[in-house]
């Protein structure tokens, strides 16, 4: 009886332990479309299928932009409907008055895609071709930038619009070297250990050098400075409501401490002012505890804001946005059921 009873404990000491463990490399690891950006100045990841579940954003028809209706009609991927997750990199430009624009961007897909007629749309599309890797990186031109498309697997994309190759060539080197669940850019190795478990999107960015004393702009009319050399990592969480969580970390607690001050001056004016951003349908006793709920503070050189978004508040504003957005369609451009 008593071997048995160690054996029992030996065994649920090994099945927490492996818990442990899982937690652990969860909060290591992020998702492989995340992790296999190339270096960025920024990067936001989006996992789709708890708001398709949530909201049932893919079973409304909206209006597509031409441009979109041709793509969808030529690949049959719908992304409301087919995209599950998407990984973003923002890349800062030297100069932002060039012919690139202030920043590109690297993106990767995950979802369904139809492989061959995906293929064969590119085919279509692509200027020119470059066999990389063991991949074939496609090359379109669009809006005076060379976008750049490859075709991973049966369910990853990988698309760049930087200027030369080396964001698509380090995705593509990064896929194939993906065994090791710590690959990343410096961003990630940093700040993904910060981001809250079970975060449906989440995003990484820090202010640089560069940018000299910082980044100015103005919240409700009140200036608001971030300075050079801050990190910010911001979530999303649906736990029975959508918590949002924006955490500031600064080069000082006094940076902190002015962050602090000025998101509790806005929020004494939203609440003062009962400013509402909802559409003529919000409820207002919700919009109402979303602004109450809005709270800020700082713990050292951290600068922390937490907000909680009540569900009916989150499809109200949904609704409306398709509402308008069937209103601007001509009966001609409406779109059929199959194909939302």
């Amino acid at each position: 009886m008593r071997r048995r009873t160690w054996i029992s404990l030996a065994v649920a000491l090994a099945l927490v332990a492996a818990l442990v463990a899982a937690v652990y490399l969860r909060k290591q690891a992020p998702p492989e479309v995340a992790s296999i950006l190339p270096e960025a100045d920024g990067i936001v990841y989006f996992d789709l299928q708890p708001l398709r579940t949530l909201t049932r954003f893919d079973q409304h028809p909206v209006a597509h932009d031409p441009d979109y209706q041709k793509f969808i009609d030529a690949t049959g991927i719908v992304f409301e409907r087919d995209l599950d997750q998407a990984a973003f990199a923002i890349h800062r430009m030297s100069d932002p008055n060039g012919p690139n624009g202030a920043v590109a961007y690297s993106e990767v897909f995950q979802g369904r895609f139809d492989g061959k007629r995906l293929a064969s749309y590119l085919e279509a599309q692509s200027s020119a071709r470059e066999g990389y890797a063991g991949d074939e990186i496609y090359s379109i031109a669009h809006d005076g930038r060379t976008v750049r498309v490859v075709v991973l697997g049966y369910d990853l994309v990988a698309v760049s619009n930087a200027p030369t190759a080396e964001q698509i060539h380090s995705i593509v080197d990064r896929y194939h070297s993906a065994a090791s669940p710590f690959t990343g850019d410096t961003l990630l190795s940093r700040y993904y250990s910060k981001v809250p478990l079970l975060s449906e999107a989440w995003g990484i960015g820090e202010i640089g050098p560069s940018t000299g004393p910082g980044v100015h702009f103005n919240v409700f009319g009140l200036p608001v400075s971030l300075p050079a050399g801050a990190a910010f990592i911001g979530s999303i969480r649906y736990l029975g409501s959508v918590r949002l969580r924006l955490e500031e970390i600064a080069p000082a607690a006094a940076a902190a401490k002015e962050s602090v001050e000025a998101v509790n001056l806005a929020l004494g004016l939203i609440r003062s002012t009962q400013v509402s951003i909802g559409a003529q349908d919000t409820n207002t006793a919700d919009w109402e505890a979303f602004v109450r709920s809005m709270k800020a503070e700082q713990k050292g050189k951290r600068a922390i804001f937490r907000a909680v978004v009540p569900t009916r508040l989150v499809r109200s504003l949904l609704a409306a946005q398709q509402n308008a957005a069937a209103a601007s369609v001509t009966p001609q451009d409406t779109p059929t059921p199959a194909a939302p």
